[in-house]
């Protein structure tokens, strides 16, 4: 039986990856590691003495952990769908070079949402063994909170790959990531309740994937009941996902067609 194509897309990234995992697989395990020593335990401890009641019930690692899980498969997500694509466009142009064999621009863009998919995968299981390590959770409870990191790092692969399709020149991923995905970290309640926010930032919070994925995920780690209801979140989430696919497609076909 013939391979899907999507699936030759994603193994052609997975054979350049089998040849440079080990650098991102240290970064993998030393950033989780530094983020949640510092300022889970760190930071943590000062907030745990202020707070004796802790943040929403719980210690201030215990807070901190699913959300920084899911701000990390966003940075992931958006990492995939930036310089990655600039260069297959534009720069090295392995694009021009899959699309001279049958595979299409739709099977294009599928596999490369598929390998998105793999490396924020890879990620959030790695960050959530260490959550377990430093007993924010049981390891299974920490593992199921990678679903919710899994499809707010697709929904951000599939807004950046359309966004980054779509730039002549690479000087507006800079701009992006500056106004779009280091806000997103910082204002989306990962950090503290987006309740701490003035009225009119709470609504653009409430609007971001990053979000609804830290409410999912902090729901299944915390035990905690999320601001939306779960299904409604599930499904804003997998729209991302669909609507940012479907948008990378036009400028995909305008780009790469001779």
């Amino acid at each position: 039986m013939a391979t899907p194509i999507p699936l030759r897309v994603f193994e052609s990234e997975a054979r350049v990856y089998r040849r440079t995992w080990r650098g991102s697989m240290f970064s993998s395990f030393l950033s989780p590691v530094l983020y949640l020593a510092a300022m889970g335990v760190g930071l943590g401890s000062l907030v745990d003495q202020n707070l004796p009641g802790g943040v929403e019930g719980v210690s201030y690692l215990t807070f901190l952990a699913p959300g920084l899980l899911v701000a990390t498969a966003m940075q992931t997500g958006a990492g995939e769908g930036a310089w990655k694509v600039m260069a297959g466009i534009k720069w090295v142009k392995t694009y021009h070079a899959k699309l001279a064999t049958p595979i299409g621009i739709p099977s294009l863009v599928a596999g490369h949402m598929l390998w998105a998919g793999a490396r924020v995968l890879m990620v959030s299981v790695i960050f959530a063994v260490i959550m377990s390590a430093f007993r924010v959770a049981p390891l299974m409870q920490s593992l199921l909170a990678v679903g919710p990191a899994l499809l707010v790092g697709l929904a951000m692969a599939a807004a950046t790959t359309a966004f980054t399709a779509r730039l002549e020149e690479p000087t507006g991923l800079p701009l992006y990531f500056r106004f779009v995905v280091i806000p997103m970290f910082l204002f989306s309640g990962a950090f503290f309740p987006i309740t701490q926010l003035p009225g009119w930032l709470q609504s653009i919070a409430l609007a971001t994937p990053m979000f609804h994925g830290v409410e999912l995920s902090r729901s299944i780690v915390v035990g905690t009941e999320p601001a939306v209801a779960w299904w409604i979140s599930v499904m804003y989430l997998v729209t991302w996902i669909a609507v940012g696919t479907a948008l990378a497609i036009g400028p995909f076909r305008k780009r790469l067609t001779p």
